[in-house]
């Protein structure tokens, strides 16, 4: 169904909104100033806000645009209001359904109705990764002859996605996932909004937490949640939008879980002490009541690298890797499907062999420098890479490693009155049962060092 009037398109050339289109398009930001979420695009000067604003320069030296972010996050929006603000004709394709034969064929109108008249189009392209290095080509000839200033979206990283000669041109502009703030603002908007629900309904706090978990940072989604429950309100002819209802219009139920209170600390405790105790399963469990609920995927993220660290350590130090490589992966994918990475990585730290031998070292060092026991740097030990070091006797008698057998040279490390001290004590399992053999042979070689 068509989404915009027939009559054709407002005043600045872009497509009138129909009354009948869904939420998310008639709340779809007309300015700037009704941009959530991308503020760091926004400030005076930035590119965006130049190209956007009337009195600016619409091309700012660039001939296309490529707008790389999350879902919802206001990609279509900008390319709306970059043909908004000069009045340009806007003609949408989805990479999903369009061909070359739709480039060739949109781009050819674009070319004749700006040498007939003189105006310009702005070519969108949703989901730009899904076209193939053909269909890319065949948009290179009218970027480069500003036959259409192209507005390209794309959720995956444009340095994989988007062909050499195509990025080279264009100018990326990186849009952030929303907070929780930006997407609670936006639905208050859609209610009081008479574009949206005109005060017609009132939302109850926990349905409105429920829809801020449920929408993530997606703000089409979160629209999306609103619109369907207003609808069940309607249909049940009240005019309050309980929890109750929310579960209705949506089908799914709410999860009890408060980022703020008990459930969150409970069952974040729960996830950590289960990937510690090996039970995966359990894990997956507390894995996935943080998604649904909406936990921020960041902050999972950080929990199992932590957990990396001082539950598997030295047992499995792959461990940390495939924790830290999630961690880098979710930030650049975003959900849904940083929970298969985040699954991966959680399979990987409850299955492995267990060690938390690094962090009681760790602990126990610290331990005693607080209680004072940090004396002295061993002479030989100290730097000597300034003016006067050696005559104070730095460095003096010091035994470089790689020049005696194995590289392991037997002097005085640690300070007087810790010598003999023992922190780092390896477990029998995993890697660590082979560590702690070298470990004993590597402390005879020091003197029992």
């Amino acid at each position: 169904m068509d989404l915009f009037d027939a009559a054709g398109s407002d005043d600045a050339g872009t497509p009138a909104v129909r009354p009948d289109a869904p939420l998310a398009v008639r709340m779809r930001p007309t300015s700037l100033a009704e941009v959530l979420g991308q503020g760091h695009l926004l400030e005076p000067g930035a590119p965006l806000r130049r190209l956007v604003e009337p009195s600016g320069d619409a091309r700012v030296g660039a001939s296309s645009v490529i707008l790389w972010g999350p879902p919802g996050t206001g990609k279509t929006t900008l390319a709306y209001l970059v043909a908004h603000a000069s009045g340009r004709r806007f003609v949408e394709l989805s990479a999903v359904t369009a061909g070359v034969k739709d480039v060739r064929q949109v781009v050819e109108d674009a070319r004749r109705r700006l040498v007939a008249t003189g105006g310009e189009t702005v070519l969108f392209i949703d989901e730009v990764h899904r076209f193939s290095k053909t269909q890319q080509d065949a948009l290179l000839p009218s970027v480069e002859n500003g036959w259409v200033t192209l507005v390209a979206a794309t959720t995956e990283n444009p340095s994989f996605s988007v062909i050499s000669p195509l990025l080279s041109r264009s100018l990326l502009l990186t849009l952030r996932p929303l907070e929780e703030g930006d997407v609670r603002e936006l639905v208050a908007r859609a209610l009081a909004d008479e574009r949206g629900l005109g005060g017609r309904f009132e939302l109850d706090d926990d349905a409105a937490d429920h829809l801020v978990r449920l929408a993530g940072a997606d703000a089409r989604k979160a629209l999306t949640i609103l619109e369907a429950a207003a609808g069940a309100a309607g249909a049940a002819e009240v005019d309050r939008i309980d929890l109750a209802t929310m579960e209705r219009a949506i089908d799914v139920a709410a999860v009890r879980y408060d980022r703020g209170g008990d459930q969150h600390y409970d069952v974040t405790s729960a996830f950590i002490k289960s990937m510690r105790g090996s039970d995966v399963d359990a894990a997956l469990h507390y894995l996935a009541r943080m998604i649904v609920a909406g936990e921020d995927p960041r902050f999972i993220a950080r929990r199992i690298v932590i957990a990396a660290a001082e539950e598997v350590g030295m047992a499995d130090p792959t461990a940390l890797q495939t924790a830290v490589a999630a961690a880098q992966a979710v930030a650049l994918i975003g959900m849904p499907e940083a929970s298969l990475i985040l699954a991966e990585a959680v399979v990987h730290i409850a299955t492995a062999p267990k060690s938390n031998a690094s962090y009681a070292a760790i602990g126990e060092a610290i331990a005693d420098v607080r209680a004072g026991k940090a004396g002295p740097v061993p002479m030989h030990l100290r730097d000597t890479h300034y003016a006067g070091a050696k005559t104070l006797g730095h460095g003096a008698e010091y035994v470089y490693a790689h020049d005696v057998p194995h590289a392991i040279a037997a002097q005085q490390y640690l300070p007087d009155e810790l010598v003999g001290r023992r922190y780092y004590e390896p477990r029998p399992r995993g890697l660590e049962r082979e560590i702690a053999g070298r470990l004993d042979r590597i402390r005879d070689m020091l003197g029992g060092r």
